[in-house]
């Protein structure tokens, strides 16, 4: 797994997810600069976290994707166990 770099959008958009909020595309482009929020979270799941895309529907009835860090279902640490049991590293991907 490589670290991600302290001085990028993805650290922050990171850092902001650790800390429990939620964040929109709107509200990541505004607070980080960020213009594609679901390639930002496939990054920081690559580097092993456990982030969550849910779909709500705002005031307006628009429908909005809230992504929001939280805990692996067993299934996936199952199947992560069993890979490293079979040898394969976050490189074999």
């Amino acid at each position: 797994m490589k670290r991600i770099n302290p001085e990028t959008k993805t650290f922050k958009v990171l850092e902001a997810l650790k800390s429990g909020q939620k964040l929109t595309a709107a509200q990541a482009r505004k607070r980080f600069g960020v213009n594609n929020l679901a390639a930002e979270a496939s990054r920081i799941r690559y580097n092993g976290y456990a982030i969550y895309a849910n779909q709500r529907h705002a005031a307006n009835g628009t429908v909005v994707t809230e992504y929001e860090m939280g805990r692996p279902s067993r299934e996936v640490v199952a199947l992560g166990l069993k890979a490293k049991a079979l040898g394969y590293t976050m490189e074999d991907l």
